[in-house]
């Protein structure tokens, strides 16, 4: 029998082999796994907070995370809108939701006097930075207190940080006392208002003169007045 040689040229050669590469690979080789991202470290703090006062419940207390650089209040600065609306009526919703905030827990109630509470924060690593406090003494006009942008970055777990805080006037509501004009049980009326009457910057509060120290139209107690300070603060890291 003769036998005939099939010579392919090494082009034809050469699409020959990358064909039946080709056909031997499966579909499986060409899938693109992506990369998995790693959870997040996550960092959990608690802060308690007591009323130290003899008579000036302290509205729901907003407990918020921001950035480094941001504050709630100046001293010696105007008061803003949303500071103005939890220390004239101890409404924390403009609190929340300010662009520096990240995230932010309001406390159960009332903070009565003698009174504890603890809220906790639990946030990304990556956005561990500062928090800020603030809660309105509401048998006053304008009178709030609070922590003002406490670096928390670097805390190590289980080893708290106590401190205590004075009280501050927000200078947007003049201090009168008078009937109808503080939202707290010892007078029930007005909180929040658009007008500014006062000094229109935030500053130590003077503390209150009730209708027993001379002011005729207050119709606080002797009871209500306070010294600084006013809050204890304990603030841990707890994972």
């Amino acid at each position: 029998m003769k036998t005939t040689d099939i010579k392919l040229k090494p082009s034809l050669l050469s699409l020959f082999v990358a064909a039946t590469l080709l056909t031997a690979c499966s579909d499986d080789d060409n899938v693109v796994v992506p990369p998995v991202e790693p959870e997040p470290v996550m960092q959990t703090f608690t802060v308690t907070v007591t009323n130290l006062t003899a008579n000036q419940p302290m509205s729901p207390v907003i407990l918020a995370a921001h950035n480094a650089e941001a504050s709630l209040w100046q001293t010696g600065e105007m008061a803003s809108l949303a500071i103005e609306k939890m220390a004239e009526g101890g409404d924390t919703a403009d609190i929340a939701v300010l662009e520096v905030i990240d995230s932010s827990v309001n406390g159960t109630g009332m903070l009565m006097p003698g009174m504890s509470e603890t809220l906790t924060l639990t946030l990304a690593q990556a956005n561990v930075a500062n928090i800020s406090l603030a809660t309105m003494l509401v048998n006053t006009n304008d009178a709030f207190t609070g922590v003002n942008s406490y670096h928390i970055a670097g805390m190590e777990v289980d080893m708290p940080k106590m401190m205590k805080y004075m009280a501050y006037d927000a200078g947007t509501e003049a201090n009168s006392e008078a009937k109808g004009t503080m939202p707290g049980p010892a007078d029930g009326g007005e909180g929040f208002n658009t007008a500014r009457d006062d000094v229109d910057f935030v500053h130590i509060h003077p503390g209150v003169i009730s209708q027993y120290d001379g002011l005729a139209d207050s119709v606080l107690l002797p009871s209500h007045r306070f010294d600084n300070p006013v809050l204890a603060v304990t603030i841990m890291r707890t994972q």
